[in-house]
């Protein structure tokens, strides 16, 4: 059993900041990229950021320069640095990670339940 639990979510006025934790835990062998995605009401779910393993991102246009994604392999944890928050960014957040669950096995992407983030005055 693999599970993904978000926190940090909750409301904040525009421009203000917000930092979403997302902690793996179960039977782990090794987590490859970990992300974080989103999904605005009456739209698609959307990628935000992605981190490798070495530390490597890649962001969303709409989030670079505001959104800084970081991990603690130690802990299998990721978390997402949200600055200079717009309505726009609106949306509930899912936690992602491609998790090999032993070394012989495949990954397999698992996905948190999603925190929800309101940017509102």
């Amino acid at each position: 059993q693999v599970q993904l639990v978000e926190s940090g979510g909750g409301s904040v006025q525009p421009g203000g900041p917000l930092r979403l934790s997302c902690a793996a835990s179960g039977s782990i062998a090794s987590i490859n990229s970990m992300g974080w995605h989103r999904q605005a009401p009456g739209k698609s779910r959307e990628l935000v950021a992605t981190i490798t393993r070495s530390g490597s991102t890649n962001y969303a246009d709409s989030v670079k320069g505001r959104f800084t994604i970081s991990r603690d392999n130690a802990e299998n944890r990721v978390y997402l640095q949200m600055n200079s928050l717009k309505p726009e960014d609106t949306a509930v957040y899912y936690c992602n990670a491609k998790i090999r669950r032993y070394v012989w096995s495949s990954e397999f992407d698992y996905w948190g339940q999603g925190t929800q983030v309101t940017v509102s005055s």
